[in-house]
């Protein structure tokens, strides 16, 4: 096992929830954010995905409280991302506990300004959010499609140095539907030095292998944990293999 597993919390109204295919109608809530990021670090994570759903909505940061409390009562390494649209979005990102903030919009809407946070930052700061639906780049919340096609979008920035890449199928996050391999095998096949995490859809151990199986480097998953469709003493037993 070499996949690196990466739980999720995604939060709207200060809570921990989940969402069907992006749709903010279909709204599950799991309680509060702390608790469960706790509840990882008990179990052996060391890496934390946090999304602000209300940032992404509102095209600002809105849950920043949440990620300060999460980053100063764990020693989980966060990346964070929604509603990071300019330099005070993504300092506070940083400023509240992030180590990494990952950014999609604003790669398509802005790429000029995305190209200087990857400069200024790093690549091992910056992570590219890809989240797709009908092979297009999505983008404010999924609430827009873009007319970027993935590849091509990825190799813009792959080209300019960027290293890690969050790829979303939405329309199969928040399924538990299984996770869209095929897709992420023909990014990994473009693109194999590619940190690439998968993202949508993972419903079982056994998805989690499969995509190890397939060579996805990290995987990130949330509804699974929370509708107990995942074991968490054989996830633990996983992440103990997988880091020995």
């Amino acid at each position: 096992m070499k996949i690196e597993l990466i739980p999720a919390i995604d939060i709207i109204g200060g809570q921990c929830v989940r969402l069907t295919k992006g749709n903010y109608d279909q709204k599950t809530v799991y309680g509060e954010p702390l608790e469960m990021a706790q509840e990882f670090e008990r179990i052996g994570f060391r890496r934390l995905h946090m999304v602000d759903l209300d940032g992404a909505k509102s095209k600002h940061i809105v849950n920043g409280s949440v990620l300060r409390r999460v980053s100063t009562d764990t020693q989980l390494v966060i990346d964070f991302g929604g509603g990071i649209k300019t330099d005070a979005d993504l300092e506070e990102a940083f400023r509240c506990g992030a180590q990494m903030v990952t950014v999609g919009s604003i790669a398509v809407t802005r790429p000029e300004l995305f190209m200087g946070w990857l400069e200024k930052y790093g690549p091992e700061r910056m992570i590219l959010g890809a989240d797709v639906r009908n092979g297009k780049i999505s983008i404010n919340g999924w609430k827009e499609d873009s007319e970027e096609d993935l590849l091509p979008f990825l190799k813009k920035y792959i080209d300019a140095g960027v290293k890690n890449v969050l790829c979303t199928e939405i329309s199969k996050d928040g399924t538990l539907a299984g996770p869209a391999i095929e897709l992420y095998s023909k990014v990994m096949e473009a693109y194999p030095q590619l940190h690439l995490i998968a993202s949508g859809g993972v419903s079982s151990i056994d998805d989690i292998k499969a995509l190890d199986q397939a060579g996805i480097p990290a995987v990130v998953f949330g509804k699974a944990i929370y509708e107990g469709r995942i074991d968490l003493t054989e996830l633990k037993k996983l992440e103990e293999v997988r880091r020995s």
